[in-house]
């Protein structure tokens, strides 16, 4: 077994891994950008390192600056968790070069089911069934039309084939949304996963999104742990999942089905390590197609763990090794129920728009059966540089029913102070009689005026107070990349003195933030203005100044918190000022551009 594991991710992963090292008596190691210096992770571990400046590119996906902190630290292994690096067969055979054991798969079975092109075949011919629609890539706009019209028929589904994660898939329900649908799938390969191929798929109408989770090891056992139901969700990404889908849904004939698909999967690439097979069920139960094989830990393998009682981050460490499962297929079942609400930092009533921002006081939910995986705390940052979940609230009881209770009770106990999240959309949708009928609630997600009604209260005029701020004591001390924790004893810093050199905050305490430095600002304009509704980078601008625009039409795209935010006119007319750029950076409420009434003067 390893004595010393290099974690190269962040967030609630990283501190969820860095726990399991922990009770496995293994060092865990943790890397950080500038950005993250003072996150949750970086204080869970033994050791800690910079990687470099605040984009993913210059840290987390900074591989030659990884294998020099395993160098430094005497790191044997990488767990990279899920998202950057996690499935990078590149990565991992720089590794294994490298004398250190990546956590996961062989690259090889990364590279088969990294590609959704090359992993549709292989599970075609090992007998798995996959979605109709095609096994080699779609060169252009007009093979994708052909092939639609000859032998797909629409809707259709436009991927991306090194996609994952609902990045690079777009969906034309006809001809017209062909060419808008294909180049987004297309931008959204190269700009996440450096491959621009796509390939077309049938899009079913509203089909269950069904997955199981595979572990295996390197003596050949290969075992499932059930179903997870993931079928709520929003632009492809899922927000709820639960364990097991619900029993009307999925028969146990159906359950050991769905199960022995994903271990020929996985048998297939000869697989090792945790790895969950993704699947679409048809709306009538009848059909399950094989959808993709992520190669890493999900997100959601929470649940299979609190219905299982099976740690699944501790399996896929002990493959890494070269031990075996520490059960068999016959030792595994199901108890209870379990769901799991991804908390991100997201306001749902502006169509689930990022909204990063500072951290208050922050009170986690407990009580029987309830779980927080998070990798945030009070006085943390929630930066626009990544992904926009920020913890996850797990709960388990005896049934779907009982469960649903207890998150409802557990997401009331939920305090997160300054920060738009996901919380009352989640209390919301788990109230209603579609979550209670199991039903996959997209005409809920795509309702606007549901959504609205989602809206946060506008924030409290700041009040006067006179009392004393409490200050820090302690301070993180950064030497050659390395980051340590200094506490000092002494009176509270004066007025106007200095910050640390660093700009970091303590590793113990806080200064209590004041109620005026609340993340807010709901991006609304007036009139003329087009406002921006979030935090972000113009991706592409689409629209040039003088030009006519109708209501609803395209002007620009945001990125932000890893996802393409397209915001359109909010009315008819001339576009009289345009003052965003391509490349550039807006933050809520700044102006986008200015839509003139058509023959208004100008002058």
């Amino acid at each position: 077994m390893f004595s010393k594991v290099l974690v190269v991710n962040r967030g609630e992963i990283a501190v969820r891994i860095l726990r399991a090292l922990e009770e496995m008596g293994i060092d865990g190691v943790a890397v950080y950008s500038d950005i993250d210096r003072d996150a949750l992770h970086v204080k869970r571990a033994s050791e800690a390192y910079l990687l470099g400046g605040a984009t993913a590119a210059e840290s987390y996906l900074n591989v030659e600056r990884i294998l020099e902190i395993c160098r430094e630290s005497g790191a044997q292994a990488v767990h990279p968790g899920y998202g950057f690096l996690a499935e990078n067969a590149d990565f991992a055979r720089t590794c294994e070069e490298a004398g250190i054991t990546f956590i996961g798969p062989p690259a090889d079975a990364i590279d088969a089911m990294g590609n959704k092109t090359r992993a549709r075949e292989l599970m075609r011919d090992a007998g798995v069934p996959i979605v109709p629609g095609t096994t080699d890539p779609v060169e252009d706009v007009e093979a994708a039309r052909k092939l639609i019209g000859d032998e797909i028929g629409y809707p259709a589904a436009i991927k991306a084939a090194g996609g994952g994660g609902g990045k690079g898939f777009r969906v034309a329900m006809d001809e017209s949304e062909l060419e808008k649908a294909f180049e987004g799938a297309a931008r959204e390969g190269e700009k996440f996963f450096s491959d621009a191929t796509v390939y077309l798929e049938r899009y079913l109408s509203d089909p269950r999104h069904v997955e199981v989770q595979v572990l295996a090891d390197r003596h050949g056992n290969v075992i499932h742990l059930y179903e997870r139901d993931c079928s709520i969700q929003r632009r492809h990404q899922k927000v709820i999942e639960e364990s097991p889908a619900p029993e009307w849904i999925v028969t146990p004939e159906l359950r050991e089905r769905i199960g022995q698909i994903g271990v020929e999967a996985a048998r297939a690439v000869d697989y090792v390590g945790a790895g969950t097979v993704e699947g679409l069920l048809s709306s009538d139960g009848g059909e399950y197609f094989f959808l993709e094989m992520n190669t890493r830990v999900q997100v959601e393998h929470s649940v299979t763990e609190m219905t299982t009682g099976i740690d699944i981050v501790k399996e896929g460490i002990r493959a890494a090794a070269g031990e075996e499962l520490s059960v068999s297929q016959e030792e595994v079942s199901l108890r209870g129920h379990a769901i799991e609400c991804r908390i991100n930092a997201e306001d749902a009533s502006k169509n689930f728009a990022p909204a990063p921002g500072k951290v208050g006081s922050y009170k986690e939910p407990a009580g029987p059966g309830v779980r927080v995986d998070a990798g945030l705390e009070a006085g943390g940052e929630v930066s626009p540089m990544y992904d926009p979940m920020v913890a996850k609230l797990i709960v388990w009881d005896v049934d779907r029913e009982q469960a649903t209770r207890r998150m409802l009770r557990a997401l009331g106990e939920y305090e997160i102070e300054g920060l738009k999240t996901l919380i009352p959309f989640h209390k919301a949708l788990l109230a209603t009689d579609q979550w209670a009928r199991g039903e996959t609630c997209r005409d809920l997600l795509e309702d606007k005026d549901w959504l609205e009604t989602l809206a946060f209260d506008k924030p409290a005029a700041p009040a006067d107070d006179d009392e004393e701020e409490t200050v820090e004591q302690a301070y993180t001390v950064e030497v050659s990349g390395r980051r340590f924790d200094v506490k000092v004893i002494g009176p509270p810093m004066a007025a106007g003195a200095a910050a640390p050199a660093n700009g970091s905050g303590a590793a113990g305490g806080r200064t209590a933030p004041k109620r005026s430095a609340r993340a807010g600002g709901d991006g609304a304009g007036g009139g003329d203005t087009l406002a921006s509704p979030l935090q972000g980078n113009v991706w592409k601008v689409v629209v040039e100044q003088g030009q006519t625009v109708e209501e609803g039409q395209l002007v620009t795209i945001i990125e932000a918190m890893k996802m393409e935010n397209e915001i359109t006119a909010h009315k008819a007319g001339t576009i009289a000022e345009l003052p965003i750029e391509e490349g550039g950076s807006v933050s809520p409420g700044d102006t986008i551009a200015v839509i003139a009434d058509t023959g208004d003067d100008e002058g």
